[in-house]
């Protein structure tokens, strides 16, 4: 009887303390700063299993490096740019973010949306980064030649003509490093799989890197 007592109290020791420790990696340290994802299938962890996406890959490598930084990823597959211009003000005021990464367009362009309109919605979403006082590091991507070559080259124009235009970061193609070789996507041929995240995230970081330093030089030159 004895004996099983005390495994049930340390099964219960073992289950608070579990339970703190989960709590205590939520929450929030002193002077972290929160980094924002936006974004559609791509940055939501489509088809693979979760927390092994290139923003959780990001996350532990902030974390590794103490960085000082928090990634909150607001993304949802399927989203367009509209969806994301729509819930873009609402996660601002929640996350009040120091950066926040765009990666939105794609579903757009698979539907053959006017390119007017996602260059429009990607230009209200940088103005309103920029009202809340954060930075921007846009994504670009590439869509099939299939929608022609127009239409193909101009979408993937557009990212560059907007990162020039309002002077924000610009990672040109997510799927750079991977966009050829049929191993690191799904069978759908569009969503890279499991093995494609720490590719990716090592892709956006590159870009990533310099607004962390930005930032943090910012932060030194500002008066205590």
């Amino acid at each position: 009887m004895l004996t099983r007592c005390l495994i049930i109290f340390a099964s219960l020791f073992c289950l608070i303390h579990i339970k703190t420790a989960a709590a205590q990696t939520e929450t929030p340290k002193q002077n972290e700063q929160t980094m924002l994802v936006i974004g559609d299938s791509l940055a939501a962890e489509y088809g693979i299993e979760r927390g092994s996406g290139w923003v959780e890959h990001l996350n532990r490598k902030l974390d590794e490096i103490s960085a000082g930084y928090r990634v909150r990823n607001a993304s949802i597959s399927g989203d367009t740019t509209s969806g994301g211009l729509t819930r873009l003000p609402d996660a601002l005021e929640k996350h009040q973010p120091s950066i926040v990464i765009i990666e939105l367009g794609s579903n757009d362009a698979l539907r053959g949306l006017s390119l007017d309109m996602t260059r429009e919605n990607l230009t209200q979403m940088i103005t309103l980064v920029k009202q809340a006082n954060a930075q921007t590091l846009l994504i670009g991507m590439r869509i099939p030649p299939n929608y022609g070559p127009t239409y193909t080259k101009a979408f993937y124009n557009l990212f560059q003509e907007l990162a020039e235009k309002h002077q924000t970061a610009l990672v040109p193609f997510l799927l750079e490093d991977i966009a050829t070789n049929r191993n690191y996507f799904q069978d759908d041929g569009i969503h890279p799989n499991e093995s494609a995240q720490a590719i990716l995230a090592e892709h956006v970081w590159t870009y990533l890197k310099p607004l962390l330093n930005s930032n943090q030089a910012s932060s030194s030159s500002s008066p205590s």
